[in-house]
């Protein structure tokens, strides 16, 4: 009788025909989605005559990299996770301590952000310098901030909110219209915004409460849908699709101001070349403050027993009524807490830009917001920020890599391609990382431990 032998040169061996045979298939399927959409192209000539382009090598490389990637996720990425798993389950239990930047991480990314605008400025100039400030300082810092607001409502409450962006309107034309009507300061009206922000939480709150799950997502992007069709159709008001344009610039209390024009610009009192980086970065740190204060007064309503409700609510709605909590107040609550932190910044975004629009609040804002929350991992401040620096930093980046002309072509536009990786990056993200970028849970409250929930305990989609 033949005696079968196994030994780890077979078991590659195996591994590597598999990986050969599903990197094939892989290759094939990526023929038949891409042939039609990338391999062939139609245009126009001169004759208004429809044209067909064959694009044979942009599409072999999109073959190419769906068969290659296959083979190495198959030959290489998947055996490692799995070792890494099981060492990872081999010393459960044992306390591994935290290193450095893991332990000061948080520290550490606010010195970052502080010293980021005089590091732009001493590396490219100050008119150099407002391109990052802006587009990946402030830019970022707003999604930060908005995300960290709908953190309170989807992350801690459990409540599913699609029209998150509504609140965000509120707050953008709370400020432009009081501003130019009333003449308001910025320091007083982003308070004032947040507070008209929070009274319309409570608002959407009050019909919703006895919705949970779908129905509640449903009913919220209802809500979002009709705040923007009124800001499109009450034109004696909000004028419009026109918008509002000539937005008041905000000022250092009072104290110096940014317009050109004024005798206290901040410029000639310093003395310093006229240049509107100046701007950009004043807003920079007042965007930055306001995160802070997000995280702050976030991290403190958790530790309160309000915060402590808002996780009951999370788990088990009918277990929290059971022991007595009011669901009611713990509803409208999250709602006007998170929908004052979205006013906030949309009236901050209303100062940056200078002009607001009804295009600026559409559903996608939400869908947006409430993916960098799914992503970075429900709960968790520091995972919301890595995600929204990566999503919306990254779709930046893609403006700045004109060198892929080169590869695919120029006509090739990479931010076309945003919402491609985007859609990309949280499939990756949900297949390996369930729970998010940071997606680790512990309670607030706890007996002799601190101890983080098992993934096993939770409901699937709730971090």
């Amino acid at each position: 009788m033949a005696t079968i032998s196994y030994s780890k040169e077979s078991a590659g061996g195996n591994l590597t025909a598999q990986a050969l045979r599903e990197g094939f298939y892989a290759g094939l399927i990526a023929l038949g989605l891409f042939v039609l959409f990338v391999g062939l192209q139609t245009t126009q000539n001169i004759r208004n005559e429809l044209v067909l382009n064959q694009r044979w090598g942009l599409l072999a490389i999109f073959v190419a990299v769906a068969a290659v990637g296959r083979f190495l996720g198959v030959a290489y990425v998947q055996p490692w996770l799995a070792a890494r798993k099981t060492a990872k389950a081999a010393v459960v239990g044992k306390a591994v301590p935290e290193g450095f930047l893991a332990r000061h991480f948080s520290k550490i990314a606010i010195l970052a952000l502080i010293l980021m605008p005089p590091v732009a400025v001493s590396l490219v100039g100050v008119q150099g310098s407002l391109k990052w400030v802006d587009n990946f300082g402030i830019q970022i810092l707003i999604y930060v901030m908005l995300a960290w607001g709908l953190n309170i409502v989807v992350g801690l409450a459990g409540l599913l909110d699609l029209g998150y962006v509504a609140f965000y309107a509120v707050g953008a034309y709370s400020y432009a219209l009081l501003s130019q009507h009333f003449g308001f300061s910025f320091w007083l009206l982003l308070p004032l915004a947040g507070i008209l922000a929070a009274c319309w939480g409570v608002i959407l709150g009050f019909p919703v409460l006895r919705l949970r799950g779908d129905y509640l997502a449903i009913v919220t992007l209802a809500f979002g849908e009709i705040i923007r069709l009124v800001l499109i159709n009450w034109t004696e008001v909000t004028r419009g699709t026109f918008g509002i344009s000539g937005i008041a610039k905000a000022s250092i209390f009072g104290i110096w101001s940014f317009d050109v024009s004024a005798a206290n610009n901040f410029a000639k009192a310093f003395g310093l070349p006229m240049s509107s980086a100046y701007y950009k970065i004043f807003l920079f740190y007042v965007i930055l403050a306001l995160a802070l204060l997000t995280a702050f007064v976030t991290i403190r309503l958790r530790r309160m027993p309000i915060g402590r409700a808002w996780e009951a609510l999370r788990e088990d709605e009918i277990a929290c009524r059971s022991l007595g909590i009011n669901t009611v107040t713990t509803k409208l609550t999250a709602f006007a807490t998170g929908a004052m932190f979205g006013g906030i910044a949309g009236s901050f975004f209303a100062v940056r830009q200078g002009f607001v629009s009804p295009e600026s609040f559409v559903f996608l804002e939400s869908a947006i917001i409430l993916a960098i929350v799914v992503l970075g991992g429900m709960g968790s401040l520091v995972g919301i920020a890595v995600a929204a620096t990566v999503m919306v930093g990254g779709t930046e980046l893609l403006r700045e890599m004109t060198f892929l002309k080169a590869i695919f072509g120029p006509d090739f536009t990479p931010e076309l391609y945003r919402m491609l990786i985007f859609g990309i990056a949280m499939v990756v993200v949900m297949v390996w990382k369930p729970r998010g970028f940071v997606g680790s849970r512990e309670p607030t409250a706890f007996l002799h431990e601190r101890k983080a929930v098992s993934g096993s305990f939770t409901k699937e989609g709730h971090g």
